[in-house]
């Protein structure tokens, strides 16, 4: 039987989450989805630990970013949504080197499904930086028949501080700023296309 300061605990703790739930209707446009299934970074951690086995969950940010940046602990594997442009070309209008849609996104995505035993009917949860990239991913599943693609609208490092001593940094919201579990050490086998080098 559980001492009543435990039960209090689990209350706080239920009411503090269903305060940090995602309001999908206040989702910005450029993260918008045409399935329009989202979850914070705390939904998407609880999905993970409650129902792990029945999701895939894909950080789809570049490859360098997963390295120096870290990746989430519960995430099943890294495939990119895009990739930097392989002569490291320069975007003027975005002032950043140019990206281009991974080619392999789809076929990677479908084996790491199949590896986990699920079908397009199951949950994937798709995040990426700050939940742009991920709300195109989770489009492109859409149209190639997932039916329950949800994205991590916050991202990983979360969206820029408006204002304040901080401002132009993302520190707002998302992953790493909710002290969610991640790392800098990454698994050899849930990354993309590793080719081993002596």
């Amino acid at each position: 039987m559980m001492k009543p300061i435990a039960i209090v605990a689990l209350a706080i703790s239920f009411a503090s989450f269903q305060v940090q739930a995602f309001d999908a209707a206040k989702v910005p446009e450029k993260k918008r989805t045409s399935l329009g299934l989202y979850y914070s970074a705390q939904e998407a951690y609880a999905q993970m630990t409650k129902n792990g086995d029945h999701t895939l969950f894909l950080d789809v940010r570049t490859r360098p970013e997963i390295m120096f940046i870290g990746m989430p602990a519960v995430a099943d594997a890294n495939v990119p949504y895009m990739e930097l442009n392989e002569w490291y070309a320069w975007n003027d209008q975005k002032n950043e080197f140019k990206m281009e849609v991974n080619s392999e996104f789809a076929n990677d995505v479908a084996k790491r499904l199949q590896d986990k035993h699920l079908s397009k009917d199951d949950t994937i949860i798709v995040m990426c930086r700050s939940g742009d990239r991920s709300a195109k991913a989770a489009d492109l599943l859409a149209k190639l028949g997932y039916t329950k693609v949800y994205s991590v609208v916050e991202g990983f490092e979360g969206d820029k501080a408006e204002d304040g001593p901080n401002k132009g940094q993302r520190t707002v919201n998302g992953w790493k700023n909710a002290g969610l579990p991640w790392s800098y050490s990454l698994a050899k086998t849930k990354m993309f296309k590793v080719e081993n080098v002596e």
